[in-house]
């Protein structure tokens, strides 16, 4: 069965949710060596950490150093890459505009790890949201640590975790939206 030798966290900007997580991912151990990266859907030029998720990180003793946003890109698709978005609004985006894109290997971290909300964009709000924000990711992001630890996480693990049924109407409620 197929193990994932890399994890791209996406988020909007990236500047925000996605190198949170990637930061949060570094700090558990692993039991095996795997690359852990973010990207932005919308990464015009690269920028740099958000002050207030650097606060935050800072405050519960993490350091991404000089992490600078980077954009999704086709080459970013491989057979060994898992890529995790906080939304399934973003997995669509995804899906819709990178063909290389496998549904299989793009997912919604609280899918992946059975949590029932999305990881809100605490982006604008006070300090206080990215503090939540962190939270929220760090206990979603546990889980996923105990899960690639398990026997290293697989492709048909991933896909049980929605139901056929379920991704079929959200297409067609999308493709209604229209």
């Amino acid at each position: 069965m197929k193990r994932y030798q890399r994890i791209l966290f996406v988020c909007d900007s990236g500047t925000c949710r996605s190198p949170m997580a990637e930061a949060i991912l570094k700090e558990y151990r692993l039991n095996r060596p795997m690359e852990i990266e973010s990207r932005g859907l919308v990464v015009l030029f690269p920028e740099p950490l958000n002050q207030k998720v650097e606060a935050v990180l800072i405050s519960n003793g993490i350091n991404l150093g000089d992490h600078m946003s980077a954009q999704l890109t086709e080459e970013d698709f491989t057979e060994d890459t898992l890529i995790i978005v906080m939304e399934e609004v973003q997995r669509e985006k995804i899906l819709d505009s990178f063909s290389r894109a496998d549904p299989g290997q793009v997912q919604v971290l609280t899918q992946i790890v059975g949590d029932e909300l999305e990881i809100l964009n605490p982006y604008g709000g006070p300090l206080q949201s990215y503090g939540l924000c962190y939270e929220t990711l760090n206990k979603s992001i546990k889980k996923l640590a105990e899960r690639l630890n398990e026997d290293g996480m697989e492709e048909d693990m991933i896909e049980e975790d929605i139901p056929e049924q379920d991704v079929a109407e959200t297409d067609k409620e999308y493709n209604e939206g229209e």
